[in-house]
């Protein structure tokens, strides 16, 4: 990787992740049937919870991925493909900073798991 493409993605990533974001992980996702009137606010609050336990599940792999993503630029290998280890295209990395695998890579996983589906 050019030093230019390393110092883009180094600024990129050094904007501090949570500069924007309020995690309210105290928030109660528990609920109580008393506190509902009726069956349908019951069933509209468990499919809120639900959906708000896979937003959060999405977020924190997402984060894990920018993680990992900061630790390889710190140790000098960031946008090298971890299966093939060949560089990853400038224009991918644009695109999804987080990826671990290069286009030809991750289209052969996609059709992996398709075939295996």
């Amino acid at each position: 990787m050019r030093p230019r493409d390393l110092f883009f993605f180094l600024r990129f990533w050094g904007v501090p992740l949570f500069q924007n974001r309020t995690w309210e992980g105290s928030t109660r996702l528990t609920l109580d049937a008393s506190e509902l009137p009726d069956e349908m606010d019951l069933a509209s609050s468990e499919y809120m919870q639900s959906f708000t336990f896979r937003l959060r599940g999405r977020e924190r792999v997402f984060l894990q991925k920018i993680e990992k993503a900061i630790k390889k630029l710190d140790e000098g290998v960031f946008g090298v493909c971890d299966d093939c280890e060949e560089p990853i295209s400038i224009k991918r990395l644009e695109a999804r900073p987080e990826t671990e695998l290069c286009i030809r890579c991750k289209e052969d996983q996609e059709r992996m798991e398709r075939d295996f589906a």
